[in-house]
């Protein structure tokens, strides 16, 4: 028996993932920028550096309700503020239950207001950004290597040319070419001095990202939002181990 999913939930279901999506980045980008000592204002910024985001994307998309769909996120901190305030609660368990809270909130004012797609804003800001949305994800997703470098086994080097190797069907030869040059690579890796070896991997992925962009500019082998994110994801690795070790 085959099961299909209702053509009323498949938008639904897209939009509360994309939110989820967008409200990590808001709390990978945004939340390090401010860490305030008294729990109300760490609540409500957690709130808000979740909500910019997930607002900007929602009206990118063309989404209506964005007011009752951020203040579904405030709320839950605002109620649990008032036991902390009796000494009912402690500060991580606001944190914990604003975030408990906030995800049934989200998905009521998303069922009962069904966030179907709209008419995407035409704000050539917003339009920059959600178009863009590959290399915000990069970042947000390589926003601690700048405080903590990560110098990832010479292995993952060449699992990422395997993706290009195996996902597109174009220019085999040349990507197979590219991945036998990474297999050099990880040998000499495996021969060298640790700070040498270091280098030689910094180095990898720096080639790397010069790889994914000749790919995001041919439009070839991969998609582009995939050699986008790639492409930012391997810079940065590249660039921030140079910075600690170098």
């Amino acid at each position: 028996m085959t099961t299909t999913v209702s053509p009323t939930v498949r938008p639904l279901v897209r939009h509360g993932a994309e939110m989820l999506v967008a409200m990590l980045v808001g709390m990978a980008l945004l939340g390090p920028l401010w860490t305030p000592e008294r729990v109300e204002l760490a609540a409500l910024w957690m709130a808000v550096s979740m909500s910019v985001p997930m607002a900007l994307w929602m009206r990118y998309r063309g989404h209506g309700r964005i007011l009752e769909m951020c203040a579904a996120m405030v709320v839950p901190y605002l109620v649990l503020l008032v036991p902390y305030w009796f000494g009912l609660l402690d500060g991580d368990a606001v944190e914990m239950g604003g975030h408990a809270l906030m995800l049934p909130a989200m998905a009521a004012v998303l069922v009962l207001r069904r966030h179907e797609h709209g008419t995407p804003s035409t704000n050539p800001v917003i339009r920059a950004l959600g178009d863009r949305w590959p290399v915000v994800i990069a970042l947000a997703v390589t926003f601690d290597f700048w405080q903590s470098p990560l110098v990832p086994p010479v292995w993952t080097l060449l699992l990422c040319q395997a993706a290009y190797l195996f996902w597109g069907r174009r220019a085999p030869g040349m990507q197979l070419a590219v991945f036998a040059g990474y297999v050099v690579l990880a040998a000499a890796v495996l021969v060298v001095s640790d700070s040498a070896g270091v280098l030689l991997i910094a180095l990898g992925w720096g080639a790397h990202a010069g790889w994914d962009l000749w790919h995001h500019v041919r439009d070839a082998v991969v998609p582009r939002w995939w050699s986008a994110f790639c492409g930012v994801f391997d810079l940065v690795i590249a660039v921030t181990i140079l910075l600690r070790w170098f």
